[in-house]
């Protein structure tokens, strides 16, 4: 019987690409497990880890589980925590309540508080109902108001009010004005309207205007019609321009003109030439 040497490296090689191949599947599957053992999820495999992957992972999870317990997230086993992380946690979650009690947070326990912290609470509770009440929030609760934080809060609703008025902003009611106030509002009102009025915005009451500011809004009115015709802009108005500047812009666009043909660039109107333009342009070409 005749040995074939050929044949048995053939064989031999075939076994070795083999075994590298499962070799290397092995080694994906195990730093998969060991991700997935880092991550904490269910497809870990706790008994393919060696001892020190095994101790890293136990460590991650420790940690893992402290996070979750000090922000208060699932899951958090307060059973594996060390006796120095469940003070830590404890006063924690002390001091956070407390914020949100004070802070008027839904997620307030009060009966978690001590007397002096209720207090504290209570006293917080009153200022921010009477900030609101000042400054005209929803949650306002005249209910809890002693007689001088009553007076306070109208005395505040009136400079409130009275300042809305003048400012041509918010609730305005003219009927709690004092006479001054009155006074102050409507000489804001027309000032406000002559600003209007003179920038032409669409809030402008003519009639309103003094004499001087008519003028001052008729000479705006004229420069922003004289700019827009200068830009050839659309809401331009030709018939309210005077003689100079109508000369102005006609002599302007002439030379746009000219400078267009002679260019061979942009809209040119060979009509509006001079003869001298025209022969110009003719022995240029």
């Amino acid at each position: 019987m005749k040995f074939n040497l050929k044949k048995c490296f053939g064989v031999l090689a075939g076994c070795l690409s083999l075994l590298s191949i499962l070799a290397f599947a092995q080694s994906s599957d195990v730093a998969e497990n060991l991700d997935a053992c880092k991550a904490g999820r269910d497809t870990c495999d706790r008994s393919r880890l060696t001892p020190s992957e095994a101790t890293d992972i136990a460590l991650a999870a420790h940690s893992r589980n402290l996070v979750n317990c000090r922000n208060g997230y699932d899951p958090c086993d307060r059973s594996k925590l060390t006796e120095p992380e469940t003070i830590a946690l404890a006063v924690a979650d002390h001091q956070r309540n407390v914020s949100d009690c004070t802070d008027g947070m839904q997620s307030c326990n009060p009966s978690k508080l001590t007397s002096s912290e209720a207090h504290a609470m209570a006293a917080a509770e009153r200022q921010r109902n009477l900030t609101a009440c000042k400054e005209g929030w929803g949650a306002c609760d005249r209910a809890k108001l002693s007689r001088s934080e009553t007076e306070d809060v109208n005395i505040a609703r009136r400079q409130l009010n009275a300042s809305d008025c003048e400012n041509g902003a918010g609730l305005c009611d003219h009927a709690q004005l004092t006479p001054s106030q009155i006074r102050d509002t409507t000489a804001a009102e027309l000032q406000r309207n002559a600003q209007n009025c003179a920038n032409g915005w669409d809030q402008c009451d003519h009639s309103k205007l003094t004499q001087q500011q008519a003028k001052q809004t008729a000479y705006s009115e004229h420069q922003r019609n004289f700019s827009a015709c200068k830009d050839g802009h659309e809401n331009c108005d030709y018939a309210k321009l005077t003689a100079t500047e109508a000369k102005t812009l006609s002599d302007a666009e002439h030379k746009r003109n000219y400078a267009a043909c002679l260019k061979g660039y942009g809209y040119c109107d060979p009509s509006r030439l001079t003869v001298e333009e025209a022969r110009t342009i003719h022995t240029g070409n």
